[in-house]
């Protein structure tokens, strides 16, 4: 439950601030690159201390900097609430993205260790519909709560609001996690590669986050070739550290480089799908925010159905043909959903759209057990914190590209028509669980559940 409510406080704080973006504007003032930042800090922060928390998780224990990110975040969110200033609250938000970094890999890291592995798909059959219910209550809830105004908190609630969940499972933390949960007492941390790590980050996510928007300068495609410099020097060091940040020997499983290959297609047209959907009804259509939040309960339901489907019956017996079965489903939903908006055009609905919008949570559904199985079922105690670090960076890293990427796409095309510029997302997001599908060949039928 502890960490559950940590991903629940992740997800919906990616969601909140931007519904609530105008308001904040209003209020504090400055231009639209100010706003941008308010909104892309948390982003920008959490991708970049996934890893290199994780691996902290490994050294110091992932208990102790579970509940120091949790509390950290408690803190941040307070900060960012009664933020007198734009400035003031991109500083907070700041640091509301690097303690959910730290809180966010030892989370999913303590769920690997304490659950033995015949109970782990049990264990993790919560996370999927949370994942799916976050990404469409996130702007509801802002909606409410900036309807409700309550006390002339105005948008500070949205984010005032993590405050009491934050104690309660900080304290709840403190007295259920494990306290010994496999720390590497003897290892030492990688400065040299934690910097090269660090900056190839922050070189790539910041041209992500903010080149569509800006029309992609110079800088930004400057910024990413250096990305890729950095990466390489970095990839030199661990082979040459006796303390590598990324334990090199998740890198030897072919289930772990096999999953984060399918996690960055299926990420990727994901993110990209929820973008253009929201785009395509709100600034197409004219739909409300809360409109387009009721509209997506399909999306939700059908993760939300799937996921326990999966982790009850269908991850155990199907194996690697559950990826199978997921990732078609959802390449068959996408489709629908292209064919919807081609056949209904401006006349969509939310009963119109619902059968693809389910379908297509349903097969995302179907993946996220069966993917967390194979990219951490066989890691040892002494890897799964960096490779739970791994994966959610990896995570991140593929939305923001999908975002960058297929936003580009849309908006380019949205100039003659939104609805041919979704249809074309669509198609293109179908593409790329397609080859997610293809990749899953390569992975072992089954993971080797090594326990150490």
């Amino acid at each position: 439950m502890v960490v559950v409510v940590a991903e629940l406080m992740d997800l919906i704080d990616t969601s909140v601030a931007n519904l609530a973006g105008p308001s904040i504007r209003a209020d504090l003032g400055g231009g639209p690159m100010t706003l941008q930042w308010v909104l892309s800090a948390y982003t920008a922060a959490f991708a970049l201390g996934l890893v290199t928390s994780g691996r902290l998780g490994d050294l110091l224990g992932r208990r102790r900097l579970f509940l120091l990110g949790m509390a950290g975040f408690t803190v941040a969110s307070l900060a960012c609430g009664l933020a007198p200033g734009a400035g003031f609250l991109i500083v907070a938000r700041l640091f509301q993205g690097l303690f959910g970094a730290v809180m966010i890999p030892q989370g999913m890291a303590l769920v690997k260790i304490v659950f033995p592995p015949e109970h782990l798909r049990r264990a993790l059959m919560p996370f999927g519909p949370i994942m799916g219910l976050a990404t469409v209550a996130g702007p509801i809830l802002a909606g409410w709560l900036l309807h409700l105004d309550l006390f002339g908190s105005q948008w500070r609630s949205i984010f005032l609001i993590n405050v009491p969940f934050g104690l309660l499972a900080a304290a709840l933390g403190w007295w259920v996690l494990p306290r010994h949960s496999g720390e590497d007492r003897g290892a030492r941390l990688d400065l040299l590669g934690v910097g090269l790590l660090t900056a190839g980050s922050a070189l790539l996510i910041v041209p992500l986050i903010q080149g569509r928007d800006l029309g992609w300068p110079a800088w930004t495609y400057v910024m990413m070739i250096a990305a890729l410099v950095a990466f390489g020097l970095f990839a030199v060091s661990e082979r040459r550290s006796s303390h590598p940040v990324i334990t090199p020997s998740l890198f030897g499983r072919r289930s772990f480089v096999v999953g984060l290959l399918i996690v960055g297609g299926s990420y990727a047209s994901l993110s990209a799908f929820v973008l253009v959907v929201n785009l395509l009804l709100q600034s197409g259509l004219g739909w409300t925010p809360l409109h387009t939040g009721f509209a997506l309960i399909p999306w939700a339901a059908g993760t939300a159905v799937a996921t326990l489907a999966s982790g009850a019956v269908l991850a155990e017996k199907l194996g690697r043909a559950g990826l199978h079965l997921g990732l078609s489903v959802t390449v068959v939903g996408l489709l629908a959903l292209w064919w919807s908006t081609a056949h209904w055009g401006a006349a969509l609905t939310g009963w119109t759209l619902a059968p693809a919008l389910f379908v297509t949570g349903f097969g995302s559904g179907l993946l996220f057990i069966p993917l967390f199985d194979f990219i951490l079922g066989d890691a040892t105690t002494e890897e799964v914190g960096t490779g739970a670090g791994v994966l959610n960076a990896a995570q991140q890293f593929a939305g923001a590209i999908g975002v960058a990427a297929l936003g580009t796409v849309f908006f380019a095309r949205a100039g003659t028509s939104y609805l041919a510029a979704a249809e074309l997302v669509f198609g293109i997001c179908a593409g790329g669980y397609f080859l997610a599908l293809l990749l899953v060949g390569f992975l072992p039928k089954h993971t080797e559940r090594v326990q150490s």
